[in-house]
Parts: structure tokens; sequence; C-alpha cells
């Protein structure tokens, strides 16, 4: 066994893929034996700086390559080209995730997975966590909240469940917090997109796939002000064609 497991989401990592590695990590830290740290594979976007600002959490580290000596937990993502290119090399001990099973990683030893069909991650950490969720501290219980409303679009995603939106307005009652208020600060904090390149916005929210024999990248902007990117319209498709030629 390893000293210290590293806890990271996918590539081009959005809050919910940052926050569920810092809520593994803690409650690794605080509920096991396990020492871990939370990682990310890229740079944040602005709504997840302010969730973190928020509720006084640093910024996890950014981390660059593993090896065959690395104990990881995988979060928010089972898709191989999201992660690192030797993601197999390494000891993957447990798999956390809210996406449809891909396919293509394999482990060294027989290892945790858990999956279920909820519109987070951090929806998916909090049942994990059982009764250790009653009692958690107000910058943990506030990170599980953001996580959840940022991948349910405050409850308007079709793939919101029940179970996310009672965890969330559980977790909003103890904090004293209007959710509606509240996910508005979040989707307006990321809906400032003019410190980004264009090729930066087609990186921001990033996702490959491999469909048959073909290699697909699907991009996404979040935005409650679609005109500062509609204005942008002409420079973002020579940036898809950059990207394509990088790809």
């Amino acid at each position: 066994m390893y000293c210290m497991i590293k806890v990271f989401g996918h590539l081009a990592p959005d809050t919910d893929a940052t926050g569920s590695a810092i809520l593994w990590a803690w409650y690794l830290n605080t509920h096991t034996s396990h020492k871990a740290t939370p990682f990310v594979l890229g740079s944040l976007n602005k709504e997840t700086v302010f969730v973190l600002q928020k509720w006084g959490i640093p910024e996890p580290e950014l981390l660059e390559s593993v090896s065959d000596k690395d104990e990881v937990v995988i979060v928010d993502t089972n898709n191989p080209q999201e992660l690192f290119s030797n993601i197999l090399d390494t000891q993957i001990i447990n798999i956390i995730d809210h996406h449809k099973l891909v396919g293509g990683l394999s482990t060294n030893s027989p290892a945790e997975m858990t999956i279920r069909p909820l519109a987070s991650t951090a929806s998916v950490i909090y049942g994990l966590i059982g009764e250790h969720g009653e009692d958690l501290p107000e910058n943990i219980r506030g990170l599980f909240l953001s996580c959840i409303l940022s991948d349910t679009l405050a409850f308007r995603s079709p793939t919101t469940t029940s179970h996310d939106r009672d965890v969330a307005e559980k977790l909003a009652k103890k904090l004293n917090i209007d959710i509606n208020q509240y996910s508005d600060e979040m989707f307006s904090a990321k809906s400032d997109v003019s410190d980004f390149t264009d090729v930066g916005l087609i990186h921001l929210d990033s996702k490959k796939y491999t469909v048959g024999d073909k290699n697909l990248r699907i991009s996404s902007i979040e935005t409650t002000k679609p005109e500062m990117v509609l204005e942008r319209k002409e420079g973002i498709v020579s940036a898809i064609k950059e990207v394509i030629k990088e790809d």
C-alpha cells in the first residue's frame, strides 16, 4: 500500500469533478485510515473558483502526470479519454461516477466501483458517506450543495432526480441558503468568459468519445449571458478548426 491516495476527476474539470475530488479526499482523511489528496487535471472555470472562494476551500493542486507507483481514486468519469494516457499503469482503487459505463479502464487488482444514475457525482458521494452526511462541516456541506446545483443546473437539467433535489434542499436548509439566489450567483460567475481565448472556450468543458471508428469531441459553454459568446462566434468557429488539427 502506498502512503497517499490521489483523488481526481476528468480533464477540463468542472465544479462537480473538482468538488467531488475534494469531498472524497476529505471523507478518506477524516473517516477512514487512508490518507488522500485531491487534485485537478486542468484549469478551473470561474464558477468553480467562485464556489471554492465562497466556502473558503483551497484550490486543489494541478496534477500533471501519474505513474505505476500511484494509488488513485477517479471521480466523475470512467472514460479513459478524459484521463492521463497512462492511467492504466496506476493502481486504481476506486471509481465513483454518475455517467454511463464507457469501458476501457482496467485495474491491476480488485477495485471498488460505484456508478449511480444521479445528476452529480457529489450526490453519489453523499450517499456513500451515509450517516456522516448528517454532521458535516459548513464548508463541506456548502461544497456538496454547489456541486449538485452546478450539475443539475439548479434542478433544470433533465438528469435531475428526486434524490439530487432532496439532498440539495436538505443541505440548503441547514446552511440557511436560498437555492435560487445562490445558484444565480454561481451561474453568473461562470458566464463571464472574457478571460478565455477562443481555443480556451473549446477546452473549457470538453469531453472526448470514440464511436465506432470515429473520435468525437463535444464541447459546451454554459452561460446566462449568451450575447458574450455569440459575439465571438466567428473566432470560436475558427478555434474549432484549430482544435480539430491538434486532436
